[in-house]
């Protein structure tokens, strides 16, 4: 039990699932959204690059953030420790044991109050990963991050040419709409084929 309910680590055969409160969060069967994540937000970067990871999850993201040669520093913000503590244990070789990189800074935190605390500008990269979207939230705090405010907190840690991107188990116009209304370098879309039907989403937000 942790202080916002059960979560569970389940293990099938090879593959590991998280389970929050009786509800599936994600499991290393595939990655490939996760993954996409980090690679579409770092594409063509040739400068040094620093990165802000809202979510450990089983580690696909930071692995994939990790590959990339110009990458310096990556912020992980994570809210649950038992997460954390999972990586060492169980999931680290999804994350290519990620979080023994030097250039990685766990942080165990809620990132809806600890963003507020954090120097402007401070990251050309950030990725957002704590939910299953924005209309399918973990826990009802977050919803936040997807509003006005919540997507301004997220912007204003990000440099000049900087790229927001979210992660989601289906498409949302309307956050797509407040994304639009907030970045002036553009929005993308980015959808990967799921068996369950409908495809996961990255959305990709560029600053000017």
């Amino acid at each position: 039990m942790t202080a916002r309910g059960e979560l569970v680590l389940r293990r099938d055969g090879a593959q590991f699932e998280i389970i929050s409160n009786g509800v599936f969060l994600m499991d290393t069967r595939d990655g490939r959204s996760e993954r996409l994540l980090a690679s579409a937000a770092l594409a063509g970067r040739q400068a040094e690059t620093r990165v802000l990871l809202g979510g450990l999850g089983v580690g696909f993201t930071l692995a994939e953030v990790l590959r990339h040669e110009h990458v310096t520093g990556v912020g992980v913000v994570e809210i649950e420790p038992a997460i954390v503590d999972w990586q060492r244990s169980h999931l680290g070789r999804f994350s290519g044991d990620g979080c023994d990189d030097p250039r990685v800074r766990l942080v165990c935190a809620d990132l809806v109050g600890w963003l507020p605390s954090q120097e402007p500008r401070g990251y050309d990269v950030v990725c957002l990963d704590v939910d299953n979207g924005p209309q399918w939230t973990v826990m009802p705090a977050n919803a936040v991050l997807y509003t006005d405010a919540g997507i301004a907190a997220l912007r204003r840690v990000l440099r000049p040419g900087g790229v927001l991107a979210v992660w989601s188990a289906a498409a949302d116009p309307d956050f797509e709409g407040r994304l639009r209304e907030a970045f002036d370098g553009g929005v993308q879309l980015r959808t990967v084929a799921v068996p369950r039907g409908e495809p996961d989403v990255v959305y990709l937000a560029a600053r000017t």
